[in-house]
């Protein structure tokens, strides 16, 4: 199944360079060549996606995927999904980080207290 991720992170990188090749878009990603080639065909299949393919060209580059308007559309929907996610992420990251820094300022005092218990602490 393909993931919000994985169609936010390869459309943007197919509207970044269209004329990337599977095999670059797999090592991109960290994913596998037929991983790539699965996504690129469920993408296109959705109408999401157009392939171009100019091996009969002289630059023989292959192929270039280009975002159709519907792709377009559909990478600003998940790009705000996934904004929306993040910023979730980094709140409850946020609050657990500054518990934990509390936690650390009151371990503090106690250990001072208990150490150095005719020092007054700051």
């Amino acid at each position: 199944m393909l993931t919000d991720e994985y169609r936010y992170r390869i459309l943007k990188r197919l509207d970044a360079n269209p004329v990337l090749s599977q095999r670059d878009l797999a090592k991109e990603l960290g994913i596998s060549l037929g991983w790539a080639n699965y996504c690129l065909k469920a993408l296109i299949g959705r109408g999401l996606v157009k392939v171009n393919n100019f091996r009969n060209s002289k630059n023989r580059s292959g192929y270039s995927y280009y975002l159709t308007p519907k792709g377009i559309e559909e990478k600003t929907k998940i790009t705000i999904s996934f904004l929306k996610l993040k910023i979730l992420e980094y709140e409850a990251l946020r609050c657990e980080i500054e518990n934990l820094q509390r936690e650390a300022d009151q371990s503090r005092i106690s250990a001072s207290e208990v150490i150095f218990p005719d020092i007054p602490v700051k």
